[in-house]
């Protein structure tokens, strides 16, 4: 059962979360936005811009309890499928929503990062407005928030093994370490819970390599019907789960 909001609309943090065991890094794949506007009569379209109060107030929800990576997919290399209308649409929202919350993610000490191909496809404006965001905030540490942006997790695995062979590397020196050394942010640490909205039980090619331990929670509420009480939800579900790592319990 969600926890009611408060009086002024803030989701308090639930006196069964436990604040010294919150997962380092959460992933969210978030789905259900043309759903949800397809349920309302509205362009799909609707469904990205409402999107947007759903995804930080769930940042909100993650500074709030001590999250310290917190990674989205925005946009994936199979979304190019989509109508064109829609890719437009999209390419000019993430562009947008930089210019709108870039300095407010900065005053709270949030580090953006892009994960994903810098590709012809996606405009040089776009390309721009991230570097800029990247530029701003590289120096914040509170949070990671890392956008998954033209990324798919088999095209990450491939980038990787393309510089190993860049480098000359022989097959005999190839491990996971050398792997994960190549990947798009090797610092990041892997997700310890990855949830995905809309009831959709599928990872949908998003991180991986990075997911192999990870737990999953998949909350039957479309995204941007998500706010901050659903994170806690799924944190609190996590610290039920018993995190064996291929072992047994000791």
């Amino acid at each position: 059962m969600s926890t009611p909001a408060t009086d002024e609309g803030v989701d308090p943090v639930p006196a069964a979360l436990d604040r010294t065991r919150v997962p380092v890094h959460v992933a969210c794949v978030m789905d259900g936005n043309g759903r949800w506007a397809s349920a309302r009569g509205l362009p799909r379209t609707e469904g990205h811009t409402m999107g947007e109060t759903a995804l930080f107030d769930v940042v909100m929800g993650a500074l709030e309890i001590g999250i310290r990576w917190l990674t989205v997919y925005a946009f994936s290399t199979e979304n190019w499928r989509r109508p064109t209308d829609e890719v437009r649409f999209l390419m000019g929202f993430n562009e947008n929503l930089l210019m709108r919350r870039a300095d407010e993610l900065n005053e709270l000490g949030v580090q953006i990062r892009f994960a994903g191909r810098r590709d012809w496809r996606v405009p040089r404006r776009v390309l721009r407005r991230m570097d800029d965001s990247v530029e701003l905030t590289k120096k914040n540490r509170t949070m990671t928030l890392t956008l998954a942006f033209n990324y798919g997790g088999r095209a990450e695995i491939v980038d990787a093994v393309k510089a190993l062979v860049a480098e000359g590397i022989p097959a005999e020196k190839v491990d996971e370490k050398a792997i994960r050394r190549h990947l798009y942010y090797p610092d990041m640490p892997d997700p310890d819970l990855v949830i995905r909205t809309s009831g959709e039980t599928r990872i949908s090619n998003f991180l991986l390599w990075e997911i192999a331990y990870s737990e999953l929670i998949f909350p039957e509420v479309l995204w941007p019907d998500v706010r901050r009480r659903h994170l806690y939800e799924a944190v609190i579900e996590y610290q039920r789960r018993v995190r064996r790592f291929g072992a047994v319990n000791p």
